[in-house]
């Protein structure tokens, strides 16, 4: 059976304003209802396919950051919620703010917004599903495992801070 028919997320807050995760913990709602998909929290990275990232990243957590990414088991995917987590957002120009979650990890998929919806999360989730299935076929092939380049869930042009741009109007996610 596929790790993609029943994917295990870790969640980790950088530093963030609490918006997006009040958002991915309304994924685990009856109303969101992620399980669903067959996707579950889990709290420990050894157990965990999809790593969650909301928040910059700043000084502090770096070595956090990396630390459970380096726990989780390959092939794994990383998902960067919201702005914040994807270019540092408005906290980027702080003194200790280093900035997205790719500027100390790979990241796969990032879902831009402030603060990022629940679908738009659980679309992110889902779309870093078929990446994860990807690596674990080069995994299986015995590909050296290379970092898939990250896209945005929402196609078409975005600004610095993730929004996405559409016809010269700035459209809120």
């Amino acid at each position: 059976m596929s790790i993609t028919k029943s994917p295990w997320i870790i969640h980790y807050d950088g530093s963030s304003c609490n918006g997006c995760d009040i958002e991915v913990l309304a994924c685990l709602t009856p109303m969101y209802d992620v399980e669903r998909f067959g996707i579950i929290n889990t709290g420990n990275p050894k157990h965990a396919d999809v790593f969650l990232v909301t928040g910059a990243i700043n000084e502090q957590n770096i070595s956090v950051v990396k630390q459970i990414y380096d726990q989780m088991p390959s092939p794994k995917i990383v998902v960067a919620i919201g702005v914040c987590a994807a270019s540092g957002g408005i906290f980027r120009d702080c003194y200790n703010i280093v900035g997205g979650v790719d500027k100390v990890i790979p990241v796969d998929v990032y879902v831009p917004g402030c603060a990022a919806r629940p679908e738009a999360i659980i679309d992110g989730v889902v779309k870093g599903l078929a990446v994860l299935a990807e690596k674990q076929v080069a995994v299986k092939k015995g590909v050296v495992d290379e970092e898939v380049p990250g896209g945005y869930l929402f196609e078409g042009p975005h600004d610095e801070s993730g929004t996405l741009i559409k016809d010269k109007e700035v459209i809120q996610e």
